[in-house]
């Protein structure tokens, strides 16, 4: 199994990794938000901000 992120041979200890340097760049790419899942907005999605935008106008201002 090779690195995900050098491409060596993966360590033991370290898995999926080589070293503790590759574990700590990939943690780092999480918590900096360059892994990400894309999300694409739903009708549930739409559907709720409509109704609340609805409720907003309702309210006396």
């Amino acid at each position: 199994m090779a690195c995900p992120i050098c491409k060596k041979t993966t360590q033991t200890a370290f898995r999926p990794f080589c070293s503790k340097r590759c574990a700590d760049i990939d943690l780092g790419k999480w918590f900096s938000g360059s892994y990400a899942i894309p999300a694409a907005a739903s009708e549930d999605d739409e559907d709720l901000g409509n109704e609340l935008r609805a409720a907003d106008e309702k309210k006396p201002h």
